[in-house]
This record gives structure tokens, C-alpha cells and sequence, in this order.
């Protein structure tokens, strides 16, 4: 298919102008990545964001692959001699792979079947008569005598063989195949049971041992879990097709006509069809259908809310004491500096078994107080409450130490990494967890780089789904979001580097062996050198690559060198240098636009008006971090246990994950509360880390829950 095609069926499916398809598949098609066509190709594009070229990418990528498979088909037919015109044509207007599958179906290459037996035995032209429903005369005895041999020794062998035949026939109808599997998808019924015998000790499935639903009213979470019963193998599950559904399916294309003898040969061939054959085929269909828009929906989920922990503003400009908690081993803690330098660690070990409170206590205040600690971060897994306890002690009021609960997903996986061995390799691994949990708010994003996507937990059921689909949209998450705020290239790790746009992870290792062996970057232009770093790369890369107190101020912006003649232009025309105040800088621009619109001024630039009004706004605010624009995480200096909860209170929380029935908060208390999506606002999308107000509606000691309410008026 040509890109003209492509673009016509892509713009119709996104939504968008022809043209921008187009445009977009021909810069895909060259080799540029979707960051740098969302930044840098506004004008060719007319302003497709990241996400609209991300699901054109997608749906490219699925059209040349069925046009692939499509080639295949038509081949092997062709090579049966048994394509005809109309085949063809059909063949050629299949939309998706399941119709082109169904279409396929009667010529696909089997294992030997009955039907394929019934043949060898000559019993075809019996089948025939009974597809057709010919008008006979004769007995059916004696219409089947002449095909009785050694392999078909009686009547009713013969008549059995043809509708074996018919039942195949029947099956591998393109039509009914598609009917059928629609009436399953619309109007099928999901029962799931708990199997006699089956070991389910915590009763993880015990919504799922005597349950029913129609197919379209299930939850994507509710069919992983179902998945996932069935795969322990504690439920088994079924999907039941009434039979007017498939009957009516069938019946449009092989209906018995009662006028004839054969009526009955027919009848029975399509009952077996459907119980042998069809149901069964269109019960995996079914299934596969649901969990594919399961998963698509899981990752989503995932992608959202890794974004909005990526997302989250750096606390910079801090020296934190970061603590790993533990009972047993004891809390490891380590401090490190503004840069994320390590300054100090130890093992304290306040709780059972040994107990020794006061020691910890005097253990942290001198760290505090040698190393001027503003910001305690402690990671929430096991002992993580236990830990806040000693940490409120030591702050309780104290104005210039504050603590922070951080998600510590990952940071075990982090800590036996190559990468961890490579920049702490004087620590032990249980010792560069707490050094990844005191870095996690100075930059989130810097240290969750380092970590596998699928090892940061904030999805549900992200090991029952497709791991190559999760890892390509995780991954996906991360660039967009790494290549949206930007990298410092004389401090970022190899890890950070590898997601800006072009670079990848070789080309990461050669930048760092680069700047390791000639020092800090000064310009742009000095990428070049990089071995590996050619036309193409830098390209990609260097809008996003940025270098601070460098030789040309422009570098540190999110301008492309491309277009740094522009950017001098408007400078010279506004009248600042780029190091100028920020109020200066704003005034001067503000005053250029009133003298001469954008669009005037960028026709006069020999620029485009997007890529003109992205100078404009870097020039005013160069390398600006756009986390920046978001609030600050809540720091505590005391704690707040669950017997303090009333009901009515209200409080701020942070939003810690977000699943398909709510979000779970961080309130301040060992338990994260519930908010239930039920009581979130219609229309409001909750992201990982947001900061929320919030009312408590209950809270259920024993069982450690706690249910929360919008806290905002709507």
C-alpha cells in the first residue's frame, strides 16, 4: 500500500487531515523519532503532538503488518490454484487481521481432520448435495451405497463422512465465522467456577468461584483476575453462546430446507459444526478479544501513572538522608548532597529485635547536623511506619527538617544492577537502596531512569500482561517524558541518557566515556566528537541535550541549533543578550510581539510561527523544567497514626496509584486510604503523585482501611 493510502485510512482513524499523516509517516519513515517530530516538525506536522504520533506510529506499524500478512494469504491461495477474482477482492479489503484470518480459514494448511479423511474417501460429492440441499427422490441408502468400501463400511459411515464435510465447510465460513463471533462479543455469557479440588488459601478468587457476567459488562481488571484464576488453576472458566445466537448465525448462510430429504443431514452437520468446531474457535476468539483490550487498558494505566510519578518536581538544591527501613537487618541510611553525591551512610537499628531507639536517634541527629540535612526521605516498604516514628521524633519541631514517604519500587532491582555497581562500587547493594531513595526526591526522574519500567509498581496485573507491549509503552512513557524536560549532559547517567531522543544505550556509554576522558561538554557542537554521535544523532538529540555554563547561552535552552540564527535574530531585534534577567528578558520580548505579531515577525524570520512562539518562550524562561509547574510533594515533620482519623476530617494527600475502581492515597498514615471513583468528580483524571484534598467517610481499624472522599467542592 501506498503512503498515500496509509495517510488517507490514518487520518479518517485519528481523526486528523490527510496531509499531517502524510507528513508524519514521511518524517517516521526517515528515521526521526516522535520526540523530535512533536518538538522540532510542528510546521510539517501542523502541531500532531506526541501522543497523536505515537498512535499513528501504532497504527502504521499494524497496517504494513496486515498488508504483510495480506501478501502471505494471497500467495498460498494462488498457489492452490483456488484464488479467484472475487476472493481477491475480498481479500484486499479486509480491514483487520481477523477478518482477513476468517477469509483464509477455508485454505489455511491443517493438521489432518475428519473433513480431510471424509475427501480422501470420495465423499464430497455427497457433502455437496447436502450444502445445496438437493431435491432427491431416491432413499438415502441407496444414494450412499455406491461410495461403501473396506474404510466406509455402512451407510451411515458414509453419511457421517459427508457431514464432516458440511460441519468443516460450515466452520471455516468467513461470515459466519464473523457473525458468530460478534453475537459472542454482544450478547455471550462468562461463568466462572471454582475448581473441587483447587488450593486458593487466601481466597484471592473467591468472587470468582460461583460467578457470571455478559461479556461486554466485564471490567478489564475483572478479566485479568479471571485470567489469572484460571491460569493457577483455581477457576475454570467458560463462555456459553445461547443457542438462537449461533444457530442464527449459521442459519443465514446453511439453512435445512424441509422440502428436502437432506434436511435432516444438514441439521445435524451444523449442530455438530457449532459444538465441535465453532464454539470452541469462537470462545478463544471471544477471551482473546477481551483480554487484548484488557491489557491495552492495563498498560494504559501503567503508562499514566509511571508518567505521573516521572513527573513529579524535583526537590533540588537539598541535602537529604535517605533511610531503607528494616526490622532484623536494621535501617540503612546514607546522605548525600545537593548533586546526589554520597556524604555519609550507616546502619542504625531502632526496631525489633535489638531495639536500640536512642542509639538510632542520636545516630541521625549528628548526621543531620554534620552535613546540614533539610529533607529525610524514607522508603515505604516494610518497617516504613515503624521508621516514621523515629524519624517524627527527631524532627517534632525542628523547622528546618522535614521527611518525606517516597516509593521505593525498584530500588532492591536498582541496587544489584551493573549500573549501580558501576557508580557506587564502594557500597554494598542493601546500602545503595537508601543512596536511591535519598536521590528519589532530589530528581525523581533521574533515579527512576535507572530501573527497569515494569519494576516501579504503580500498575495492576503488569505480569499478566503482554511484557513486550508493556515494555514498548513504559519505555515510551519514559522517553516522552525525558525528552519533555530535558538532560544535562555534563551530569546525566548513562541510564538517563539512553532515552533522549537518538542517543539509545551505546551511544549513551560513548557520551559518558567522552565526557569522562576530555572533560565537560562546552557546546553543542562539541557532540559531534563523540565516537558513534553522526549527522543523524545529533540531529535527534541535541535539542534535547542540554549544556549549562557553557560557551553559547542558547545551549542550555530547548532551542534547536538549527534554529539558533533565528533566535539571535529575535535577540537582536528584542535587544537583550540571552544571559540577561529573567525580567528584562520577558519585558523586551513582550515588547517585540506588541511592535510585531508572531506570525508577522516569523515570516520575516524565515520561520514558522510554531517554532518561532517555542523560541519566544524559551528565550524568556531558558531551560525551564517543567516539573517546576507542579506542586511541591507534602513534607511531614510529625506523624499521624490511624486513631487519629475522624470521619469528616479533612486532609492532603498524595495520590500514590491510580486502578480502574479508584486511587489510592498517602494520607500521612501507615494504611493508604481509598478513594473510590465513586466519589471522584466526573470528568477529573487523578495522576500518580498529585496532591489531593480529601475528606475521611471511614476508617475501619482491624482491618486497616480507610475510605476517603472528595475533599474539594465541585
Amino acid at each position: 500500500m501506498t503512503t498515500v493510502k496509509y495517510a488517507q485510512r490514518i487520518a479518517l482513524e485519528l481523526d486528523i487531515d490527510e496531509s499531517q499523516a502524510a507528513a508524519a509517516i514521511d518524517l517516521l519513515d526517515a528515521g526521526n523519532t516522535l520526540p523530535f517530530i512533536a518538538r522540532y516538525r510542528k510546521e510539517a506536522t501542523r502541531g500532531l503532538d506526541e501522543d497523536q504520533l505515537r498512535r499513528l506510529g501504532e497504527s502504521l506499524t499494524r497496517r504494513r503488518a496486515l498488508d504483510e500478512r495480506r501478501e502471505v494469504v494471497l500467495a498460498s491461495i494462488e498457489d492452490q490454484g483456488k484464488l479467484t477474482d472475487d476472493l481477491r477482492a475480498l481479500i484486499e479489503a479486509a480491514e483487520t487481521q481477523t477478518a482477513l484470518e476468517d477469509l483464509y480459514q477455508p485454505y489455511k494448511p491443517k493438521r489432518r481432520t475428519r473433513a480431510m479423511i471424509a475427501r480422501e474417501r470420495g465423499l464430497e460429492p455427497l457433502a455437496e448435495m447436502i450444502l445445496t440441499q438437493r431435491r432427491i427422490q431416491e432413499p438415502l441408502e441407496q444414494i450412499a451405497r455406491p461410495y461403501l468400501s473396506d474404510q466406509v463400511p455402512t451407510v451411515e459411515d458414509v453419511w457421517a463422512g459427508a457431514r464432516d464435510i458440511v460441519a468443516e465447510v460450515i466452520s471455516d465460513h468467513a461470515a459466519v465465522r464473523g457473525q458468530l463471533r460478534e453475537k459472542a462479543l454482544r450478547w455471550g455469557l462468562l461463568r466462572a467456577r471454582k475448581i473441587d479440588d483447587a488450593q486458593d488459601d487466601r481466597r484471592v478468587y473467591q468472587l470468582y468461584y460461583e460467578y457470571e457476567a455478559p461479556l461486554p459488562r466485564l471490567k478489564p481488571y475483572q478479566v485479568l483476575a479471571i485470567n489469572r484464576g484460571e491460569a493457577e488453576k483455581v477457576l475454570r472458566v467458560h463462555v456459553d453462546v445461547a443457542e438462537r445466537d449461533w444457530r442464527g448465525a449459521i442459519e443465514t448462510h446453511f439453512r435445512p430446507d424441509r422440502r428436502s430429504l437432506l434436511a435432516d443431514q444438514l441439521e445435524r452437520a451444523l449442530v455438530d459444526a457449532a459444538e465441535r468446531l465453532l464454539l470452541p474457535a469462537i470462545e478463544r476468539d471471544a477471551r482473546r478479544t477481551l483480554t487484548e483490550a484488557a491489557e491495552t487498558h492495563a498498560i494504559q494505566v501503567f503508562a499514566n501513572n509511571l508518567r505521573g510519578l516521572l513527573n513529579q518536581p524535583p526537590l533540588a538544591g537539598r541535602s537529604v538522608l535517605g533511610i531503607d527501613p528494616g526490622f532484623r537487618t536494621g535501617c540503612k541510611v546514607a546522605v548525600v548532597d545537593p548533586t546526589g553525591k554520597v556524604l555519609a551512610t550507616t546502619t542504625i537499628f531502632p526496631h525489633e529485635p535489638q531495639r536500640r531507639w536512642q542509639d538510632a536517634l542520636a545516630a541521625l541527629d549528628r548526621l543531620v547536623a554534620t552535613h546540614g540535612v533539610s529533607l529525610i526521605t524514607i522508603g515505604n516498604g516494610t518497617a516504613s511506619r515503624e521508621t516514621e516514628q523515629l524519624v517524627a521524633e527527631l524532627t517534632r519541631g525542628r523547622t528546618s527538617v522535614n521527611y518525606l514517604i517516597v516509593n521505593e519500587a525498584g530500588a532492591s532491582v536498582y541496587s544489584a544492577s551493573p549500573l549501580a555497581r558501576a557508580e557506587l562500587p564502594d557500597l554494598d547493594v542493601s546500602m545503595r537502596g537508601a543512596v536511591s531513595i535519598a536521590r528519589r526526591a532530589q530528581d525523581p526522574l533521574a533515579e527512576l531512569v535507572k530501573i527497569d519500567p515494569k519494576s516501579i509498581g504503580v500498575g495492576l496485573y503488569q505480569h499478566d500482561v503482554d511484557q513486550k507491549q508493556l515494555a514498548g509503552a513504559l519505555d515510551g512513557v519514559v522517553e516522552s517524558v525525558v525528552n519533555r524536560v530535558g538532560v544535562d549532559v555534563n551530569t546525566a547517567s548513562p541510564a538517563l541518557l539512553t532515552y533522549v531522543a537518538g542517543v539509545g544505550a551505546k551511544l549513551a556509554q560513548n557520551i559518558v566515556a567522552h565526557r569522562e576522558a576530555h572533560g565537560a561538554f562546552a557546546s553543542r557542537a562539541s557532540f559531534r566528537d563523540v565516537s558513534g554521535l553522526g549527522a543523524k544523532a545529533f540531529e535527534q538529540a541535541a535539542g534535547f541535550l542540554r549544556v549549562r555554563d557553557g560557551e553559547n547561552p542558547l545551549d542550555m535552552t530547548a532551542i534547536h541549533p538549527e534554529s539558533y540564527a533565528v533566535a539571535q535574530a529575535v535577540l537582536n531585534q528584542a535587544g537583550f543578550a540571552p544571559d540577561a534577567p529573567q525580567e528584562t528578558r520577558e519585558t523586551a520580548i513582550a515588547s517585540l510581539i506588541q511592535r510585531q505579531p508572531v506570525e508577522a515577525l516569523a515570516a520575516q524570520l524565515g520561520a514558522g510561527a510554531p517554532t518561532l512562539q517555542d523560541i519566544l518562550e524559551q528565550l524568556v524562561r531558558p531551560g525551564r523544567d517543567p516539573r517546576e509547574d507542579l506542586p511541591l510533594p507534602i513534607l511531614r515533620s510529625d506523624v499521624l497514626s490511624m486513631d487519629d482519623l475522624q470521619e469528616g476530617m479533612r486532609l492532603n494527600g498524595t495520590v500514590r496509584n491510580v486502578v480502574d475502581f479508584g486511587a489510592f492515597v498517602d494520607i500521612g498514615v501507615k494504611q493508604d486510604g481509598l478513594l473510590h471513583r465513586s466519589q471522584i468528580p466526573f470528568g477529573v483524571q487523578l495522576t500518580v503523585g498529585e496532591i489531593v484534598e480529601v475528606v475521611i467517610l471511614n476508617v475501619d481499624l482491624e482491618r486497616g482501611r480507610i475510605q476517603l472522599g472528595w475533599g474539594k467542592e465541585t
